[in-house]
Formats: structure tokens, C-alpha cells, sequence
């Protein structure tokens, strides 16, 4: 008898789909770009959500299906169902996204240039360089609370996880102090110390028990009793755009109108903060002019994109909204979020492509959850 063998019909090989390329969005006009997104953002329905933040220019945030500042827009990144976060951000903030979202949702930045140079100036190396060098002096794991701003690269909330630390925004930074404070004697904070020295200057922490760390110098340039002494070690980095704010924008404008209001984002440097009337968060910055009487005038020490949108909307109340600085102060890395870019993520991922992806290493991510669920409960 002849033996027989059986076959199977092979199934038909995976097509997949050729993303379409960016430089076909690079000449298209901006209506032509605005109608896109828009059709796009149609088709794909509720299998997308799009985080905005306040600093975005405006020909992309306004497609933002949630607005605000960090903390705000880390809770909606753990609590959205839609399969597709786009953030138009800054990339610290998509990974944000991906960390505290579920294993099968994809976060997206759709310009992987739009970086943050706050967040660059601390990195993992320099990091664990220090809490060497900081262990020679003392035990680091057992006196130290490590605490990142949430401005920042996953590694570095990584490494807060690690070793008992926390992550914290411009506005639940207080209160994560406080509670650094009450599971060790010190706080390493980093990368922003305009937002560590005004955070402790409000707990009543004196400025000489909050040094500046440089970790580009030899035991962060201090003395080994600074170091003893200190209560907040400050790292030495800052945000580009709120250092460019003065105290004398502030006497200008006080002389020119003695019944102005001054109110600055506490990434601002410490004179600029302790000159203002009000000191907060994007979030406190938008909901205290918004709060305020009618007629009144503001003068307004954060990112231009946000005072430009705030000084609009307040004008039929007749308040009026000044921006701080006399040099264009605008968060250049989160710009590269454009319209062109936009259109060409959305338009692939209605496609079934996905462009852009950020994705945390898996155990950098368990350390880093650890860290943001730790400031959520917290705040």
C-alpha cells in the first residue's frame, strides 16, 4: 500500500503595510494639514486619545482630547482605555504614558527630537557617580530620599524605585519633600533646583542647608560638612525657558502698574519666585488668573505658548496678561511637535502603522510605576 501523506494549505504569508513616509507631509499647507488630523482622528475614533500639554503651540493643541500639566495628564495616562496615547509633548512625558498605561496600549511621540533639556542635564551615570561619591560620606540608601522631578528620563525614576525615592511635579514637589523627609534625614533632588530651594524655602529650610551638587566636580564640588549640614542636595540643572525670567522684569512692571499681579512657575529662579504675589504649577497659574476679578493685570513668568492662550481667553473679562520676559521664552524641543508630524502619525496609525513608538524596558518600567505610584498616592 502506497503511504499517504498529508498536507496543509499553508496560510497566506503577513502583508505589512509600508508606513508612509514623513516627507510627504513636509510642504503640505497648514489647512490642508489641520483637515488631515482631523479626518484622521475620525477614522481612528475611540481607539485613540491625544494628550496635549499647556506649553504646545497652538496648531496642535488644540486636537488634544485632554489638556494640562504633568500630574494631570499622568493620571489620564492611567486611566484611559484607548489603545493609542499620542502625547504632544516632550519625550520624558510619552514614557511617562507608556508606564503607567497597560502592557497592550501603545504610547507614541510623534516627533522623537522633542526632548527636554532639563531633563538631559541629570542622567543615570552621573546619578549613581554621585550616590558614590555621596557614600563615602554616608550611607546613602539609609540617610538619602532620592527624588526626581517628573521632568526627567525613565532611568532616573528607575533609579529613584531602586533606592526608595520618589517622583514628584511643580505641584505635589512640598509635599513629596515632606515625605522624603519622613522616610530619611536628607533628599537628593534632581534635575531642577529653582523647583527643590523654592519647595524647601517654603517648609522653612535655610537656603545654606540647600547646596547646589555639581556633579560634573569632585564630590559635587562641597565640603564634606556642607554635605553633613545639608538638608536638600540641589542638583545643579534648570529649565531653560524659566531662567530667562529676571527680578528686574518684575520691578518694571511694578512701577509701570503698581496694582499688578505677578504670578511665576516655581522652575523659575529664586528671586523671580520670591518677588511674586502667587508661585504654582501651569494648573495654579491658569486657574488663579482665571479666578481673579475682572480688569485685573497680570504679569506671568512661564512658557510664552501658555501665556499667549491665557492672555486670549482672559480678554473678555478685560484681564489683562502679560508675559514676563522681553526675549521670547518658548520650549523649543516641545515645538518639534507640529502639525506635519501629527498629521503623519495619525494618518499612519489609521493605516494600521505604528510610527514613533516609546517603549520603557520592562524592568525600568516595574522600578519607575513604582515610583509614579508612589507620588499619585501621595498627592
Amino acid at each position: 500500500m502506497q503511504a499517504t501523506v498529508e498536507t496543509k494549505e499553508r496560510p497566506a504569508p503577513t502583508v505589512i503595510a509600508e508606513p508612509i513616509k514623513f516627507e510627504r507631509f513636509q510642504a503640505t499647507q497648514e489647512a490642508e494639514l489641520q483637515a488631515r488630523i482631523i479626518a484622521a482622528k475620525k477614522k481612528l475614533g475611540k481607539k485613540l486619545v491625544i494628550l496635549g500639554h499647556h506649553y504646545q503651540q497652538e496648531s496642535v493643541y488644540r486636537h488634544a482630547d485632554y489638556t494640562g500639566d504633568s500630574l494631570k495628564l499622568s493620571r489620564f495616562a492611567a486611566e484611559t482605555d484607548a489603545e493609542y496615547i499620542v502625547f504632544l509633548g516632550v519625550h520624558f512625558m510619552a514614557e511617562v504614558a507608556d508606564i503607567l498605561s497597560r502592557p497592550e496600549q501603545i504610547s507614541i511621540l510623534p516627533d522623537l527630537s522633542a526632548g527636554c533639556s532639563m531633563a538631559d542635564m541629570a542622567n543615570l551615570a552621573k546619578v549613581e557617580r554621585s550616590r558614590r561619591e555621596l557614600s563615602k560620606i554616608l550611607d546613602f540608601d539609609a540617610t538619602i530620599t532620592p527624588i526626581t522631578y517628573i521632568n526627567s528620563a525613565a532611568d532616573l525614576k528607575a533609579f529613584c524605585g531602586e533606592h526608595g525615592g520618589i517622583v514628584c511635579t511643580s505641584t505635589n514637589a512640598t509635599k513629596i519633600i515632606e515625605w522624603g523627609f519622613r522616610q530619611r534625614e536628607k533628599v537628593l533632588f534632581f534635575p531642577d533646583q529653582n523647583l527643590g530651594r523654592w519647595s524647601g524655602y517654603k517648609m522653612g529650610i535655610p537656603l545654606e542647608q540647600m547646596p547646589v551638587w555639581d556633579p560634573d566636580l569632585p564630590m559635587g564640588g562641597l565640603t564634606e560638612e556642607q554635605i553633613k549640614n545639608a538638608k536638600i542636595l540641589l542638583w545643579k540643572g534648570h529649565c531653560a525657558v524659566h531662567q530667562m525670567f529676571r527680578e528686574q522684569n518684575i520691578t518694571r512692571f511694578r512701577a509701570e502698574h503698581p496694582d499688578g499681579i505677578v504670578i511665576s512657575h516655581p522652575e523659575s529662579p529664586f528671586e523671580v519666585c520670591l518677588n511674586s504675589d502667587y508661585v504654582g504649577s501651569t494648573e495654579y497659574i491658569l486657574k488663579t488668573v482665571s479666578d481673579a476679578p475682572a480688569g485685573t493685570h497680570w504679569l506671568v513668568g512661564t512658557e510664552l505658548n501658555l501665556v499667549n492662550r491665557l492672555a486670549e481667553q482672559m480678554k473678555p473679562q478685560g484681564k489683562v496678561v502679560q508675559f514676563m520676559s522681553h526675549v521670547i521664552c518658548e520650549c523649543s524641543t516641545m515645538a518639534r511637535i507640529d502639525p506635519q508630524h501629527l498629521a503623519w502619525t495619525l494618518e499612519n496609525l489609521a493605516e494600521g502603522n505604528v510610527v514613533n513608538r516609546i517603549k520603557v524596558p520592562e524592568h525600568e518600567a516595574d522600578l519607575a510605576r513604582l515610583t509614579l505610584q508612589r507620588m499619585l498616592d501621595a498627592s
